[in-house]
């Protein structure tokens, strides 16, 4: 039986799996689940199918595709700006379709070993107007958009593909997590102006930033939650398997019964200071990426960030306003799944090769107005 009745998104971390299973006819309906905290990605594979039979049972309906979430120390954003000029008729989303196609085209050609996995235009110039959708019924004489394209590598693409693949199934749609995240938390949140979502992770931090509603930039730094594990490791002199034990309890105020002479305030310390690091060069990466001079909003979200709690906001000495977002296990999945069902309208949707007789473009491209 094929799950016409379900969605099922995937979210493949570094160090954990986190999934997903959605009624789309009552989206009151889901299941939810996530693997143990690993480092060793030898018995992935076993990981995801022990969750995939879970959701069998739950939903009585055979899994046989699902929408993937993932991220990399490699991912990269790039802007484009790309115009064309036309002869005053009406506007056809073929006219866009183009400028897409072409633009996607350079994208592929100067970076061969990625994968393009979002493509969003942030504005169309129509007749030296600026518009944040593309308008209906407009003549039009010149036309440029702006362009961002958010790419992975093809050889993380394709890992994941062989994996999913050994338990016959296959990926319809992949989406960065943390660009799926911040669309989510921006909108449940109603945030305005400039703000800058932080997505630590075990192996990296990625910032996406935004304006209003237009994403200004992605960045990812090579430097995660695993590095505050070797700091404790190194400073403490232990190994990084207790030291990821003390880093996850710090925020309880628990100490091991073999390090009751480790003070809370030398774990502080430790702590902060990279913590304080990884804030400092994400926001030096905001500013040399933004045009923003004025107060801008970061919010900090990702695994790396639950060592924090509210008793520690005056303990960083940091002068942007700063928001910590508690994740959970189902805030992480129905991103991903609402960014899967086309919510974002700025957001060209690559479209599956299925056997589905349609034109050259409408097959790559679906615009949403």
């Amino acid at each position: 039986m094929n799950n016409n009745n379900f969605q099922t998104i995937f979210d493949c971390g570094f160090s954990k799996v986190r999934a997903g299973v959605f009624n789309k006819n009552d989206l009151k309906e889901a299941f939810y689940a996530e693997s143990k905290f690993f480092t060793d990605h030898a018995n992935l594979d076993l990981e995801i199918q022990k969750i995939i039979a879970s959701f069998e049972k739950d939903t009585k309906e055979y899994i046989d595709n699902i929408n993937l979430m993932i991220d990399s120390p490699k991912m990269f954003s790039i802007g484009i700006s790309i115009s064309r000029k036309l002869d005053g008729s009406k506007l056809r989303k073929t006219n866009v379709q183009f400028l897409i196609q072409e633009a996607k085209q350079q994208i592929l050609k100067h970076y061969p070993n990625d994968s393009i996995v979002h493509i969003i235009i942030n504005n169309y110039r129509i007749n030296n107007i600026d518009y944040s959708y593309l308008p209906d019924e407009i003549n039009c004489h010149f036309i440029s958009l702006d362009i961002l394209f958010i790419c992975l590598p093809i050889d993380l693409v394709v890992y994941f593909k062989n994996i999913f693949s050994k338990s016959n199934i296959l990926i319809n749609q992949i989406v960065c997590s943390s660009y799926a995240k911040s669309i989510n938390y921006k909108e449940n949140l109603n945030l305005t102006g400039y703000t800058s979502f932080i997505d630590i992770g075990f192996n990296k931090t990625s910032i996406i930033s935004y304006f209003n509603d237009k994403v200004s930039f992605l960045d990812v730094l090579p430097i995660g939650g695993n590095n505050i594990t070797k700091d404790v490791s190194q400073v403490l002199e232990i190994d990084l398997e207790r030291a990821e034990q003390i880093k996850i309890n710090f925020d309880k105020n628990h100490k091991p019964e073999k390090y009751e002479d480790i003070s809370t305030e030398t774990l502080q310390k430790i702590i902060l200071a990279r913590i304080e690091e990884i804030l400092e060069l994400s926001v030096q990466s905001t500013q040399l990426n933004s045009l923003s001079v004025g107060k801008f909003k970061l919010v900090l979200m990702g695994e790396g960030s639950k060592i924090l709690e509210n008793q520690y906001n005056d303990e960083i000495s940091f002068s942007p306003d700063i928001d910590f977002l508690d994740e959970t296990l189902e805030d992480i999945c129905q991103s991903g799944f609402k960014l899967g069902t086309g919510l974002n309208k700025q957001e060209v949707v690559v479209i599956p090769k299925k056997q589905i007789k349609q034109g050259f473009f409408e097959k790559l491209f679906h615009l949403f107005k």
